[in-house]
């Protein structure tokens, strides 16, 4: 498992290039499609909250894409939030929490 000073410099490497704010920018239907069907399935179809949490960007206010991020990939051990680190890289997993942080209310 890489250290934190590892993921941290490549989380500042990627955000001095932009790539955080142009993942989030950048639509991908099948990444929309899987937060609608896959996350939607714990979260709820509207993400407003379920088996799982709200997942509204009012709601993850506060938090941190690469939080986020890391939380899709590795789950949340001890609750129904499995690790998606098997079928999603690392920056889909990143265009997805850029994508939940910058939705606009419903």
């Amino acid at each position: 498992m890489p250290d934190r000073r590892h993921i941290w410099g490549w989380v500042s490497v990627m955000t001095a290039m932009g790539i955080g704010s142009a993942a989030a920018q950048s639509p991908s239907p099948d990444l929309e499609r899987l937060v609608r069907q896959d996350c939607g399935s714990c979260h709820g179809l509207t993400l407003k909250g379920g088996l799982g949490p709200d997942l509204r960007a009012e709601r993850l206010s506060g938090r941190q894409p690469e939080e986020l991020a890391q939380i899709i990939l590795d789950g949340v051990p001890g609750t129904a939030m499995p690790p998606w680190r098997p079928l999603l890289s690392q920056s889909e997993a990143d265009w997805i929490a850029n994508y939940l942080l910058s939705r606009a209310p419903e």
